[in-house]
């Protein structure tokens, strides 16, 4: 136990982590506040640069048949004319995939690999971490159960917080750490069981945020007997005022639908695809400032613990798979527990850090917002006449430039 790498949090990025660890050779403990792990939340989209990481895990059979696999990216205006299209994954000639996935699918499909390759008794659940810290030299977590009551504390070489959100592990290392930063923008999001739509794997985005923005895919094919897809939908509208984030707190139709009650195209009709969610869920689009510093002695943060961001361009679930890369690099590369917690931040703190600003920028909707802009929200004649296509590619690649580096 003395050894083992001690990760705090069991979602997408302390799981990827375990798996990385166990294939090179580096024992771990996972520890998970959650007394079971369950599907929650709704879908996201695994780029190319992420899903190459969890191809080399072993894992694209089993994502690829809980996901559709995204074949194209689309951006439209909010009256359903066509503004840019790309082939997406495989179809654009990257090496690996592009997964569009329910977060509990592919959370699952982590779990049960992290148990069948380094065991059951490994990845505890109902442990929950109130502190992290050293002593005599080894990295040290403090656990209580569901009911509270203290746990033994668990030992090791190093604590990685992948505590999400809300880690305590952040706090103790910034405890005067400002509230989360709104960016004027509330989000709805849910599913919707739905008849396939374009090319049955298309990432839509339409609209702006000034009058509504939607973005729109499906998660997985062929879940009834109609042929329907699961369909993901995140509505976003500038709205002055927004309650804590929570990932799970129920939203309400009524407070969106209007927006979007013209929205009906040939390809879909917005406002019956809405009305028929299966759930609909309310977040702030919310990030933090880039931290300082990530490591506190042999405790470091990865994933949304480390740069929670703006939830655009596809990046939260993969920016913490590529931290779990880097980290098992450093480990694997320095024996020193320390120096391995410094090479990894010094690698990623930057590299996220210019994502956050990314995201808040120049994000990957950007095309959306210069031919708002440029129309002055009406619809087109011409879209070349309102932007020429080698800046609709350059606003895409630049943004993809800033997310897309490998560990």
């Amino acid at each position: 136990m003395v050894d083992d790498i001690l990760i705090v949090g069991a979602g997408i990025g302390g799981l990827t982590l375990a798996l990385m660890l166990e294939r090179a050779g580096i024992p771990c403990r996972v520890v998970e506040a959650a007394p079971e792990i369950r599907p929650v939340g709704v879908g996201i989209n695994v780029l190319p640069h992420a899903a190459a990481e969890l191809c080399a895990l072993g894992l694209e059979n089993a994502l690829a048949a809980v996901a559709v696999t995204t074949r194209e990216s689309a951006f439209f205006n909010r009256f359903g004319q066509l503004i840019y299209s790309e082939p997406a994954g495989r179809a654009a000639g990257h090496p690996a995939p592009q997964f569009s996935i329910h977060r509990g699918e592919l959370q699952r499909v982590l779990a049960d690999t992290v148990i069948t390759r380094i065991g059951q008794g490994r990845l505890h659940t109902g442990w929950r971490c109130v502190g992290a810290g050293a002593e005599n030299g080894r990295a040290v977590v403090d656990l209580v159960d569901s009911d509270d009551r203290p746990l033994r504390s668990l030992t090791g070489r190093a604590v990685v917080a992948c505590d999400g959100i809300h880690s305590i592990i952040r706090r103790g290392l910034h405890p005067d750490e400002g509230p989360p930063k709104y960016s004027g923008v509330n989000m709805w999001r849910g599913t919707t069981r739905w008849p396939p739509f374009l090319s049955g794997a298309t990432m839509v985005r339409a609209g702006w945020l000034a009058t509504g923005k939607m973005v729109i895919y499906p998660i997985r094919d062929a879940v009834d007997a109609e042929g329907r897809q699961l369909v993901n939908w995140v509505a976003e509208i500038e709205t002055p005022d927004y309650k804590r984030r929570d990932w799970n707190r129920p939203g309400r139709l009524e407070d969106f639908l209007p927006a979007f009650a013209d929205w009906r195209f040939d390809w879909l009709d917005v406002p019956a695809f809405l009305r028929a969610s299966d759930l609909v869920l309310e977040f702030p689009m919310v990030d933090q400032d880039p931290l300082p510093f990530w490591r506190g002695g042999l405790v470091t943060l990865l994933g949304d613990a480390a740069h929670p961001m703006y939830p655009r361009g596809s990046n939260g679930a993969g920016q913490a798979i590529l931290d779990a890369r880097a980290l098992t690099d450093a480990l694997r590369a320095h024996a020193d527990a320390g120096a391995a917690l410094d090479a990894y931040e010094g690698k990623r703190r930057p590299a996220t850090a210019a994502v956050v600003h990314a995201n808040r920028t120049n994000p990957p909707d950007a095309v959306l917002r210069e031919v708002f802009l440029r129309t002055g929200d009406r619809p087109f004649a011409d879209i070349d006449s309102v932007i020429p296509r080698s800046e609709l590619v350059a606003l895409v690649d630049g943004y993809r430039q800033v997310t897309a580096a490998r560990p």
